[in-house]
């Protein structure tokens, strides 16, 4: 089996685009889940707490991304194929090499592992080291990386809104978050939005920061490593994982 799965696992559509059209208003539910819970977070964090907070926001959240995965592992290859490029011999390191990099900006190693379950009292920090150095906004241009390698493999139209969803997701996050912390930190985020920049490297290359490789040496890297590992091995099992969200309840609501 080849280390990127494409066996098309789609049912037969009501017409060509529906599930794109299914999947835009899926990704805009979690826009609105995801993007809605971090507007609301100081409101809910003064009426509950700072732990149950994240976790009500977890128990939105999560369910609704396994939502949006399992219903785009099962069309991927809907609407038409526009190209095919995984005959070539450069394409399967071109795609793992890029999707690797990506999750070092999705995932990058600047928070407290046990705030995310929140084991430890979860924090909304500054930071201006790391990954920040190159990115103020990590996760989107890791998004914006995953989408391209994954389009570039895939090449259906069914993808390009994927992708195209995706992508305007984080391009609002991106002046969502600033917003958000602008309000919060004032003065303090100002002057860390003066030292940094959204594109990637921007801020290296014209001076205004310099990076430090040591600050990339977290215990977090080798946790994202490993999970660069368990996704490559995973991929083996894409086609059972769509055939079985074909079968299930939510795709029989979902059309």
């Amino acid at each position: 089996m080849p280390p990127l799965a494409c066996i098309a696992a789609s049912a037969p559509p009501r017409d060509l685009h529906h599930s794109s059209l299914v999947m835009l208003a899926l990704l805009l539910a979690f826009a609105v889940i995801h993007s809605g819970g971090a507007a609301l977070r100081s409101w809910g964090v003064e009426r509950i707490g700072e732990r149950a907070w994240r976790l009500l926001f977890a128990a939105l959240s999560i369910p609704s991304a396994v939502v949006v995965i399992g219903y785009f592992l099962a069309h991927r290859y809907d609407g038409l194929r526009l190209w095919n490029l995984q005959d070539q011999p450069w394409i399967v390191p071109l795609v793992w090499g890029g999707t690797a990099i990506s999750f070092l900006f999705l995932y990058p190693a600047t928070y407290n592992l046990l705030e995310i379950p929140a084991v430890l009292k979860p924090q909304v920090r500054l930071y201006a080291t790391g990954i920040i150095r190159i990115s103020r906004h990590p996760q989107a241009v890791g998004q914006v990386l995953w989408c391209l390698t994954h389009l570039l493999w895939i090449g259906s139209s069914f993808m390009v809104v994927t992708s195209i969803g995706l992508i305007a997701h984080h391009l609002f996050a991106v002046w969502h978050g600033d917003r958000r912390l602008q309000q919060r930190f004032g003065e303090a985020f100002s002057e860390l939005r003066a030292q940094t920049s959204v594109w990637p490297f921007q801020a290296v290359l014209d001076g205004r920061q310099q990076l430090v490789w040591t600050e990339f040496l977290r215990p977090a890297q080798l946790g994202i490593a490993l999970a660069v590992g368990i996704f490559w091995w995973a991929h083996r099992f894409i086609g059972v994982g769509a055939h079985a969200f074909l079968a299930s309840p939510l795709q029989r609501l979902l059309g």
